[in-house]
């Protein structure tokens, strides 16, 4: 396992982390495979762990928490996330602060996060929406600074709305968030052009989230795929998406190297991004620990390669389905 810096704090974070969604309120999770494969990630090297509140409302934090029971000698750092008030995800431009993060509503998820997480201080904390019209408002930048003074964050971070990369860019400026997580994958390549220089600039770190944009750079997907009722995927891969999305994998199956998988060759992409602190996907199973993590070598993608997969940059728009 490779490590990086992780932006102002400091913090050395394995450069493939893990992220958590998945371990809670989706179809055909089950705790005791959780725990091996997060058990099996650490004996791994991974030290970063992605959690929210919103997912399984606390349970995944749970699953954290006694994580760091079973291994009270390791440094791993505790990434979660405070809910939006009015639990829309994304954000929209017409809501207000108020409606969202308010200070009451930000400490108090905090105080719920460090209670399911059973510590007392989180690493970094992080809204798990945003607009970036709401950048200069002293209520949130008061409740931050609080939960910083108190000690119950170390960090603050913004999680931005899928495909708004530039919707963070005034909030990075006031100097109040330490760490942005982004979609960056093969397809999603946009934050490159604002984001990422401006994260460099301030020493921001980089969580590169939803590196196989859901599981289309997997190359498993096909037109034909369906998922179990009740699957958050069902309401992504709508049939105008999941087409046009197996469209654009399969335009990327002539470039996969033969000793590579196209998931593979997905997260060399993102880890041959020097400005990448670390990403995370999202691992059930021990079979895909062992895959993603196996990924952190030290070795990037050929530059020529790069440079292909770079004219397969997919600009897309925020739609209903794109939550």
């Amino acid at each position: 396992m490779q490590y990086r810096r992780f932006g102002r704090t400091g913090w050395d974070i394995s450069e493939v982390g893990y992220g958590m969604w998945g371990m809670a309120g989706w179809t055909e999770s089950d705790d005791r495979q959780s725990e091996q494969s997060l058990d099996l990630a650490v004996a791994r090297g991974c030290n970063f762990f992605d959690t929210a509140w919103g997912y399984g409302k606390g349970h995944s934090e749970e699953l954290l928490g006694k994580l760091l029971k079973r291994h009270p000698q390791k440094r791993l750092y505790i990434a979660t996330k405070i809910p939006p008030k009015n639990f829309t995800w994304p954000s929209r431009p017409e809501f207000k602060l108020e409606e969202v993060f308010p200070a009451s509503h930000i400490i108090a998820y905090t105080e719920k996060s460090l209670k399911n997480l059973g510590v007392e201080t989180i690493d970094l904390q992080q809204f798990h929406v945003w607009e970036d019209s709401w950048a200069e408002h002293e209520e949130w930048q008061r409740a931050v600074e609080k939960l910083k003074a108190d000690g119950k964050i170390q960090h603050m971070g913004v999680s931005v709305n899928r495909w708004e990369p530039e919707n963070v860019l005034r909030t990075l400026r006031t100097g109040h968030i330490s760490a942005v997580q982004v979609i960056y994958n093969i397809f999603d390549q946009a934050p490159e052009d604002e984001l990422f220089p401006l994260c460099e600039k301030l020493d921001v770190g980089i969580i590169a989230r939803v590196p196989f944009d859901e599981g289309t750079l997997t190359g498993t997907l096909t037109k034909d795929t369906t998922f179990p009722e009740g699957d958050w995927r069902n309401t992504y891969f709508v049939p105008e998406n999941l087409n046009s999305s197996v469209d654009h994998a399969e335009k990327l199956r002539p470039l996969v190297p033969g000793s590579m998988t196209m998931a593979e060759m997905a997260l060399r992409f993102i880890l041959s991004n020097p400005q990448i602190s670390t990403t995370i996907p999202g691992m059930r199973k021990a079979n895909h620990v062992e895959a993603n993590l196996a990924a952190s070598d030290g070795n990037g993608l050929p530059q020529e390669l790069l440079q292909e997969l770079k004219g397969h940059r997919w600009d897309r728009q925020p739609t209903d389905w794109s939550q």
